[in-house]
């Protein structure tokens, strides 16, 4: 059996063929660029949330310190440190101290005369 092919035959299965391959390679390249651009628009994307999550995060930024600055300008009015209490007391305590001495000076004082 053989088979005889003629010139012109074979160029055009020749031709054929290297279409094939070139529609096939032509196919795969649009497949990559397709995918390639997926990725690059996820990207994208990424870098966008990013970018409002770091704006949310200096405007929270923004609002922390600012309460901060508030809760330091009214701590000294509205609290009292411990030295300042502990000072408040013992002034307290030290003129109820005297006042019980002036109170014993005039029962010792009045019970004398008594006598």
């Amino acid at each position: 059996m053989t088979v005889s092919v003629e010139l012109w035959q074979l160029i055009t299965l020749l031709l054929a063929f290297f279409g094939f391959v070139a529609g096939g390679a032509k196919l795969l390249v649009a497949e990559f660029e397709r995918r390639l651009d997926q990725k690059f628009s996820s990207m994208e994307t990424s870098i966008q949330n990013l970018t409002d999550r770091d704006q949310q995060a200096d405007s929270q930024l923004r609002d922390l310190e600012r309460d901060l600055r508030r809760l330091q300008i009214d701590m000294p009015v509205n609290y009292v440190r411990r030295e300042d209490y502990v000072r408040g007391q013992s002034v307290i305590e030290a003129k109820l101290d005297a006042l019980y001495n002036k109170l014993e000076n005039v029962m010792l004082k009045g019970v004398s005369r008594d006598y």
